[in-house]
């Protein structure tokens, strides 16, 4: 199900989809205001690819999800024209919680990971 984006995602060029309850997906091409002085992603675009999957997956159940924490590992560069994919999961969810990691890649390769945790305010 396509997901409505708040105005920064839309900005970005991301586009992303629910694909189940407290399951989400994020997709962008990888331009280059979206590098870093080295020629790869910059970790501030990486990290907003995958909390805005975070983001979509938390909120996908109604209560609106807010984040508590994230954390995020890099592992590999990137290039301009790389389609990055951010595929978010939901691992726990409790009545006021709930944790989401999120593997950003491009193609087969793992570029990242992300592991977010959300407050549910119901």
């Amino acid at each position: 199900m396509q997901a409505p984006l708040d105005p920064f995602m839309t900005a970005l060029g991301l586009r992303g989809e629910i694909l189940a309850p407290g399951a989400a997906r994020m997709e962008a091409r990888l331009g280059p205001e979206h590098l870093n002085n080295w020629g790869s992603a910059h970790g501030g675009f990486l990290f907003t690819l995958a909390d805005s999957a975070f983001a979509l997956a938390s909120n996908s159940h109604g209560p609106t999800a807010v984040s508590l924490s994230a954390h995020m590992t890099y592992f590999r560069p990137t290039r301009v024209g790389d389609t990055l994919e951010a595929l978010a999961r939901e691992v726990s969810l409790t009545r006021r919680t709930a944790v989401y990691p999120v593997d950003v890649r491009c193609g087969d390769d793992l570029i990242a990971q992300f592991t977010g945790t959300a407050y549910r305010r119901t």
